[in-house]
């Protein structure tokens, strides 16, 4: 086997040296921008993905964790016994929060969605405040109530508080965004109404805990 020279084996230890510093330099940056956020959330009260499942598993809840998404079952029953499939998303930049009440599947046609329906829920939007909205997620083809806060000052209490807020919320509009109760509506183009509909029941992800059927209407 011919000998390496001196020369050639200073050149590709230096370059070897010099990639080891790039490596070690990327990756401490990288790890230098995470801490730096971490601590950004800290210090204003914030939570990161570890500390929001243990906040979560502090309120009793069961929380699934997916990346930086937690899904969970979530029940207030001092308001009604219902029980709603929600989900909390921390953004990549940890400065907001994402709390998530998933709702009705959308039909499969497009001609059994009325469009005094969904004139109704944009209806809503304007008038639910406290950053509150309806939205649909094209993924799986559902309705969900969601609302965005910014990442300070969070607490188990502003937590349980901000859920049983959006679950009330979700309760109070229900003759809106239950499919059940479209097929009274008819396609038509007119304005929304202020009267709600008693939808029939249904299975959806919220449900009334404790019932014979899986009904969620609420009796006002």
């Amino acid at each position: 086997m011919p000998k390496m020279s001196v020369r050639r084996w200073w050149v590709a230890a230096a370059a070897c040296l010099v990639a080891g510093v790039w490596a070690v330099s990327h990756l401490s940056g990288t790890t230098r921008a995470d801490t730096a956020t971490s601590a950004a959330t800290a210090s204003k009260g914030g939570v990161n993905i570890d500390s929001l499942g243990n906040m979560l598993q502090g309120l009793g809840l069961k929380p699934t964790k997916t990346e930086s998404r937690y899904d969970f079952q979530f029940a207030d029953k001092k308001e009604e016994e219902w029980e709603l499939s929600m989900s909390v998303v921390l953004s990549n930049d940890e400065k907001t929060l994402w709390i998530m009440a998933w709702l009705d599947e959308l039909p499969p046609s497009a001609a059994d969605v009325p469009r005094v329906a969904l004139l109704r829920l944009l209806s809503d939007n304007d008038k639910m405040g406290n950053g509150q909205f309806f939205a649909y997620v094209a993924s799986n083809k559902r309705f969900v109530l969601q609302r965005v806060i910014k990442n300070e000052n969070i607490s188990s209490a502003t937590m349980r508080a901000d859920l049983k807020e959006l679950g009330k919320t979700v309760m109070n509009t229900y003759g809106h965004w239950a499919v059940a109760s479209w097929k009274q509506l008819g396609n038509t183009a007119s304005a929304p109404e202020t009267t709600e509909a008693e939808p029939a029941a249904t299975d959806k992800p919220a449900t009334r805990t404790g019932a014979k059927t899986p009904a969620t209407s609420v009796k006002k």
